[in-house]
């Protein structure tokens, strides 16, 4: 079915492109079961590694669906993921105005959050916050752990729509947010000022602070945003590849 992939870097990216290029053109429908991990393994030549990682982004856009104990199928087609590559704005462009979607969208998250978040609520965006700190200790950048933390905003609202468009702005933007978070991973003062802007937007959240809530998201969103505007050209120069896992032999 597939040819085998080869090739020293993107080795997920372009195993990701090739299943999304089979869905996409309908060789692989709504319903269609993928081939087992095994056998892309040995169709593609590749490692476990990069199949996981290749069939995790078409999960996260939305995609494929992995059943347990029954395999990953193909979903209903829907709008697809941004793509950082896919049109012609240039990286910074992009990744600045997935900041502007993403100040709106939280600033309101975090302003409701702290009207209706419960102890439990606090609690896991405490963990939240604890896993980011764990994944970039462990060497990564912390990506999908820092969406988890705004997606716990989100979800303690009770809002249903909010929390369903924060989940879909998390799995289209999250290219950007793994650029953004690589650039806050080159400086330490950066890193710094990304942990105090969680922290006090908690802070406010669990004081039940509306409006010192809302006035943190925004006001983390606005550095974010400053910072990437910092970066110079050797960073955007590369931006595309960041945070890309590369083949790697179990």
């Amino acid at each position: 079915m597939f040819t085998k992939v080869d090739g020293p870097v993107r080795l997920a990216d372009r195993v990701a492109s090739m299943l999304a290029d089979e869905i996409e053109s309908g060789r692989l429908t709504t319903g269609d079961k993928l081939p087992t991990e095994v056998e892309l393994v040995k169709q593609l030549g590749v490692s476990r590694t990069v199949i996981r990682e290749a069939v995790s982004r078409l999960s996260n856009a939305g995609l494929v669906e992995a059943r347990q104990g029954r395999g990953v199928f193909v979903l209903p087609r829907r709008t697809r993921p941004l793509d950082l590559e896919a049109d012609t704005t240039d990286t910074k462009a992009k990744v600045l105005q997935i900041v502007e979607v993403r100040r709106a969208m939280e600033g309101e998250a975090a302003e409701l959050a702290a009207t209706r978040a419960t102890a439990a609520d606090h609690a896991r965006m405490r963990q939240a916050l604890a896993a980011i700190d764990a994944a970039v200790a462990a060497g990564g950048d912390g990506a999908d752990e820092d969406l988890a933390f705004h997606r716990s905003i989100a979800e303690s609202t009770g809002n249903a729509v909010l929390v369903s468009t924060v989940r879909y702005l998390g799995e289209v933007s999250r290219g950007g947010i793994r650029v953004t978070r690589a650039n806050e991973a080159r400086r330490g003062d950066f890193f710094d000022a990304v942990r105090e802007e969680h922290h006090a937007i908690l802070a406010a959240i669990e004081q039940g602070n509306a409006k010192a809530a809302r006035t943190a998201a925004r006001r983390h969103l606005k550095h974010a945003a400053a910072r990437l505007q910092k970066a110079g050209p050797e960073f955007w120069n590369t931006a595309q590849d960041l945070g890309v896992e590369l083949d790697a032999a179990e």
